[in-house]
């Protein structure tokens, strides 16, 4: 089970420190789709906060689209986009002998809600005639005040899915599309909803990517020492707000936490010559080893430096390489 940390004694409220969590661990799919979150005895239990304080925030998500609230059963995270994996594709049946089963399935599910053979063809055709053009242009988008997610993200898919892959910020993306015919948009959870409602008129669709989850680096974090110096420099606003946020849930004021953005020379600087550890993402790697390599005479310890893992999980690259038809 997922464990909450809130600190009380934060300047942080405590509904902000619990929203970010939760939304977290959806993200990185700790909570993946369908997994019905805990109740809000659960959670007042294990994090000391009032019911009313854990309904607030669990009306937050669901505002946000990351969850749903099903009448008397609870709440469930969202599965958004073409999550399922499972839509027919044209597998040679020799090759993919399971392939047989699965056509049959949904011919027969067809059938079921009364549709002929004819009928049947043509929904199966224009789906996958649909998700070939949508897959000829593949789309990242974030929101322009944390575009350098949405770099990451690109730099990711481009070199996994090794086809073009095209950044459009949050606020153009109507525009976009509608220049286009067809497509597929591709987010990160964090900003699904908006991306969601931006595309529902228009003829793409939203597969949403979860984030790797960084388990080894907040196990990492649990056992610095008290008053350690932590940086981290990453190419995305949004991840290092993100991240303080979590940090500070975890161990309060027990480390100083300092930021940079990797184009931020000064602050790296400064973070290289008082951090004991560093933590980055992969396009700040290079520079932020440059700067310790250049300090090593100023200083006595050089930091250590850890460079996490891609942002995207291999469970959504996957994901894509099928949607996309990419094997």
């Amino acid at each position: 089970m997922v464990q909450f940390h809130i600190q009380t004694d934060s300047d942080i409220p405590a509904s902000t420190q619990l929203f970010n969590q939760i939304r977290f661990a959806i993200a990185s799919r700790q909570f993946p789709p369908g997994h019905r979150l805990p109740s809000t005895r659960q959670l007042a239990m294990q994090t000391g906060l009032h019911r009313n304080t854990i309904s607030k925030v669990y009306r937050q998500l669901e505002n946000t689209g990351l969850v749903e609230a099903q009448a008397g059963s609870g709440i469930y995270v969202r599965a958004l986009g073409n999550e399922g994996g499972n839509k027919l594709k044209s597998p040679i049946l020799e090759e993919y002998p399971l392939a047989n089963k699965i056509v049959q399935g949904s011919i027969d599910q067809l059938l079921g809600q009364g549709c002929t053979l004819n009928q049947a063809r043509e929904l199966l055709l224009a789906e996958i005639d649909w998700r070939l053009r949508c897959s000829a242009r593949v789309v990242v988008t974030a929101p322009t005040e944390d575009i350098g997610v949405g770099e990451l993200m690109a730099k990711e898919l481009e070199q996994a899915l090794r086809i073009p892959i095209q950044l459009v910020p949050m606020e153009q993306l109507g525009t976009f599309l509608d220049q286009i015919s067809s497509g597929t948009v591709i987010t990160s959870r964090y900003f699904i909803g908006e991306a969601e409602s931006i595309s529902a008129p228009r003829s793409v669709r939203v597969i949403p990517v979860d984030i790797y989850d960084y388990s080894q680096e907040i196990q990492l974090v649990g056992g610095l020492p008290k008053d350690s110096y932590l940086g981290l420099v990453s190419l995305s606003p949004g991840m290092l707000r993100s991240t303080e946020v979590i940090i500070h849930s975890i161990r309060g004021e027990d480390l100083l936490v300092m930021t940079a953005l990797v184009s931020d020379e000064y602050k790296i600087n400064s973070i290289v010559r008082s951090a004991r550890t560093i933590f980055c993402d992969q396009p700040s790697f290079a520079t932020v080893k440059a700067a310790i390599n250049a300090a090593r005479e100023d200083i006595i310890r050089p930091p250590q430096l850890i460079c996490s893992e891609n942002y995207i999980g291999s469970k959504s690259i996957n994901l894509l390489k099928r949607e996309l038809g990419l094997g």
